[in-house]
């Protein structure tokens, strides 16, 4: 449960509370964890920052679960409020959609209703303020279809009330058909007992005394496929490669060391990179590999926009502030200008090409989400992975293992 329970949120599936304020959201959290997670009180606008804590749901897996503020804040900051409970609602997987039985059915309900059933969210009604085997008011329940709600008292005896909370977790892990799961590293990469070298560099960008992500989760993939994983540093590649009886199905490279490992490697070997499966994996990579076709011609006073999704301190040869306008520079000339960022914003219009790192800190709802900003504005986009592996040569090698379907002419 420990190990489980340190699975980062953006490795989690997203359950959102939501509704109107005073509806009981606060208080179904706190009744999931049998603890005062959030604060409760009577006064409108307590929840002010969303409020996550993590859970394990049987068949769903790891997830987290959010308390928001009320959809209809009229605070003075409630509208900033609203702001960011609309962003945790758009990036869910699954919406607990909380209603209370007493009041009246709300506009601001009625759009959030229509917001997830145009952003095909997958959402369940919570009924509260609702005592065992008291009449349900046809305005409530009609919000819901049939067997996605549940009527509970959140006031109720301890013990009644633990029941229904099991059973709203029954329900919620009964939506595994309707909530889209990322998919994993390998997957429909490798067949079960595929032998696959991992080449992880171990330098000023390694974290002390672990790795990073998408290494972890490559490896634990593979152990889930019944497949052998090597691992080894970029050094001493050439020696563990040439112990082999049998060539290995695949090598994973470190996108950064695509150059060194591709050059120890023989040319047919299968090869690609961590941030290459992440590319798959979090992202929409059809329209990743039709980017590739903005680096032809690309004009010589062109605009680029490096985008990361996590902080971190920057080393001395840092990939995204150093290694990639180094190589960008070196290919396009020293005419290009070259931008950094976090997050998207109303600028993106203004570029040729934003490369955006493997975003193993976000969730492949909120990736898309970027995507789409990208995609509107008419703007190409690569992940690090794809850069390098274009910028070292190394198109189509790098994806020629994935499969066939998911390659477009275009690469």
């Amino acid at each position: 449960m420990g190990q489980e329970l340190s699975t980062p949120n953006s490795e989690r599936l997203s359950i959102v509370i939501a509704g109107l304020t005073n509806a009981g959201k606060s208080s179904l959290i706190n009744a999931f964890f049998q603890k005062d997670v959030a604060i409760v009180s009577s006064q409108s606008g307590t929840t002010t920052d969303p409020v996550t804590r993590k859970i394990e749901l049987g068949p769903l897996g790891p997830c987290s679960i959010t308390d928001t503020a009320g959809i209809s804040d009229t605070s003075p900051l409630g509208q900033k409020r609203l702001e960011k409970s609309r962003e945790r609602i758009s990036k869910a997987d699954l919406v607990l959609f909380v209603t209370a039985k007493n009041q009246e059915v709300q506009q601001s309900e009625k759009e959030l209703l229509a917001f997830l059933r145009q952003k095909k969210i997958p959402f369940i009604g919570v009924i509260t303020f609702c005592p065992e085997g008291s009449p349900l008011p046809e305005a409530k329940s009609g919000l819901f279809q049939k067997d996605k709600f549940i009527a509970l008292d959140l006031k109720s005896p301890e013990e009644e009330l633990k029941g229904k909370i099991s059973d709203l977790m029954t329900l919620i892990e009964s939506q595994t058909d309707s909530i889209k799961k990322e998919l994993t590293p390998v997957q429909g990469i490798v067949k079960d007992g595929s032998t696959v070298i991992l080449v992880t560099p171990i330098d000023k960008a390694a974290p002390k005394g672990r790795l990073i992500l998408p290494q972890v989760e490559t490896i634990r993939d593979l152990l889930d496929r019944k497949c052998s994983a090597l691992i080894t540093t970029t050094e001493n590649l050439p020696v563990l490669y040439d112990s082999l009886k049998k060539r290995p199905d695949l090598v994973i490279t470190d996108s950064q060391a695509f150059k060194e490992v591709a050059g120890a490697l023989p040319p047919d070997q299968s090869l690609t990179s961590f941030s290459i499966l992440f590319a798959r994996k979090k992202g929409d990579f059809s329209y990743f590999l039709k980017s590739l076709s903005a680096l032809k011609d690309f004009p010589k006073d062109g605009k680029i926009l490096i985008m990361e999704a996590c902080s971190h301190h920057r080393q001395d040869d840092d990939i995204g502030s150093v290694k990639i306008p180094n190589l960008l520079k070196k290919k396009f000339g020293e005419g290009i200008t070259i931008s950094h960022t976090k997050e998207p914003d109303h600028s993106i219009s203004g570029f040729n090409l934003v490369i955006h790192c493997g975003a193993c800190m976000l969730s492949r709802k909120a990736m898309l989400d970027r995507m789409e900003i990208f995609k509107k504005e008419g703007v190409p986009v690569l992940n690090y992975g794809l850069f390098l592996a274009w910028a070292n040569g190394l198109f189509p090698r790098a994806t020629d293992c994935l499969p066939q379907s998911e390659i477009s002419e275009e690469s």
